[in-house]
């Protein structure tokens, strides 16, 4: 299925691709509508197969009404919103305005829709709109699994790439999303992520539930925080194409807590942008969101880790993507991370190689706090993992976790919680040469447990690399290529990180040279 799957992938993206090459759309605006396709198409499929069932229970005897579909929670598609319809046309008809009758009509069926399906397919050529329909028509209907997701997470990614910079507000690496997952195990409860983009977080999570024989609308509930209207549309055709359904709320969450999250959530996982200045910070004063304190330095990075944290309830867990510079910021900044590390709520650190992102080559750091574990014999310790060392090169500017990859840095989690590790994506092998007793053990180069008392020491420093040391090693085969590349990424940050110092350090003098 994964070969066949694929397969479908490549050649789906490769001829819609091409077609934008062909025509007169920048990737921003045809990336939209190819996705409201691929949900049409997934609704129509839906739709057909309840229609079956339905039919069969009831003997056709009175038809098939909006109430049946409704109990099945299945979107409702009036007759000009079937795929086959507009499959169907004749050529000479306007393409584009059928489809957005089409998908207008879905909205007034579906009021929770209302308002966030494209209808800009007037844009479009009719050739081009015609040649579109028909690909999304040759997705096969005979494959197990997710497959309308699992394309539509492949397409979110290619867009992703293809915008640039601005795709990569919407999308996080899948490879960086499971991880996240795999480590905070939100099997049951409130998730919330108060800077959802295409909600990645979400569907992951619906995925983990799943692999682990839950059902997921039974288990989680999905609360999201989103600044932008059109990524929020985004959202949710996301969420409706996996079949889930969540709260999501357009709003600025440095100044608007819409989901009133102090003290609330069970899990938080989030990607917020890094490094964001001018917040202004007289508007967050009295949030109870910020109670570790107010960072004096012009920089969101602390704002969003109390967010995260205060959105805890008393046995919550936290996972998020953080620039690598946040974890040894000094100053006011140092100050709330030893805050965090004095409460005993740090649990896990995993240091990110670079070129996971499509937007930038910087190298990341994932962060997990726990409030659970104050109760624990793991409080006085923290685990770190420096990964920068495990990936695959995809091409030659992106890299991503192989699934045994994912599986093999999960597991040290695992082992370090005293958790049953998980084989099931071939980890095996990686599992036996470094952990060969299935216990968890420090392993220089790659993972450190250490205590308060040891991060004290290190100037409450939560970098990976200052605890795991490197791995020995008489040739470590990369090619000169590959470490170019990290020795570039690694360049990349040391010049973010002086701009930072230098706009820090004129802003200081310009505030002397005001009171001379």
């Amino acid at each position: 299925m994964a070969t066949n799957l694929t397969n479908i992938e490549n050649n789906l993206w490769s001829a819609a691709d091409e077609l934008r090459a062909n025509s007169k759309l920048t990737a921003q605006e045809y990336s939209t509508p190819v996705l409201g396709l691929i949900f049409l198409r997934f609704a129509d499929f839906k739709f057909t197969y309840a229609e079956e069932e339905i039919k069969k229970q009831s003997g056709d005897l009175w038809g098939v009404s909006e109430i049946d579909f409704q109990a099945k929670g299945i979107l409702f598609l009036p007759e000009k919103a079937r795929f086959s319809y507009l499959l169907n046309l004749p050529e000479g008809e306007n393409i584009g305005k059928a489809i957005n009758e089409a998908m207008k009509a879905i909205e007034s069926k579906n009021p929770n829709l209302s308002g966030i399906l494209p209808t800009t397919y007037n844009k479009f050529e009719n050739a081009t709109l015609i040649e579109l329909i028909k690909i999304m028509a040759s997705i096969p209907m005979d494959i197990e699994g997710d497959v309308f997701g699992k394309i539509y997470e492949y397409f979110l990614g290619k867009f992703a790439m293809a915008e640039g910079k601005k795709g990569g507000q919407f999308f996080t690496p899948t490879s960086l999303v499971k991880l996240i997952v795999n480590i905070i195990e939100p099997f049951h409860g409130r998730i919330f992520d108060p800077a959802c983009g295409s909600v990645g977080m979400f569907v992951q999570s619906a995925r983990f539930v799943k692999e682990h024989h839950k059902t997921p609308s039974s288990e989680i509930s999905i609360n999201g925080q989103e600044n932008k209207g059109e990524t929020v549309k985004l959202c949710k055709m996301n969420l409706a194409v996996h079949g889930l359904e969540g709260d999501i709320r357009e709003g600025n969450t440095y100044y608007e807590d819409l989901q009133n999250c102090k003290n609330k959530f069970d899990f938080v996982m989030a990607n917020p942008p890094f490094n964001v200045s001018k917040v202004d910070k007289n508007r967050l004063k009295d949030d109870p969101r910020f109670p570790l304190g107010m960072p004096s330095t012009d920089n969101a990075n602390y704002l969003w880790i109390q967010i995260f944290y205060s959105a805890l309830n008393s046995t919550g867990r936290t996972g998020f993507v953080m620039a690598n510079s946040a974890s040894d910021a000094r100053y006011s900044e140092l100050e709330i991370r030893k805050k965090l590390i004095e409460r005993r709520v740090v649990d896990v650190m995993v240091a990110i190689s670079s070129n996971f992102f499509y937007t930038v080559t910087l190298p990341c750091t994932l962060w997990f706090l726990d409030k659970g574990k104050q109760n624990t014999d793991s409080k006085d310790k923290v685990l770190f993992i420096d990964a920068r060392n495990v990936f695959t090169q995809i091409d030659r500017a992106h890299r991503e976790f192989s699934p045994e990859q994912l599986e093999f840095i999960s597991n040290i989690a695992r082992l370090y919680r005293e958790e049953e590790p998980e084989e099931r994506l071939g980890s095996s092998e990686l599992m036996k040469e470094h952990f060969p007793d299935g216990v968890y053990r420090d392993v220089k180069g790659l993972c450190k447990v250490a205590t308060v008392e040891g991060i004290e020491a290190q100037g409450w420093s939560l970098n990976p690399g200052r605890y795991v040391g490197v791995a020995e090693a008489d040739d470590d085969g990369v090619d000169f290529y590959e470490r170019l590349q990290e020795l570039n990424g690694e360049l990349e940050e040391l010049n973010e990180e002086a701009h930072e110092l230098e706009k820090k350090i004129r802003e200081n003098v310009n505030k002397v040279l005001e009171q001379l």
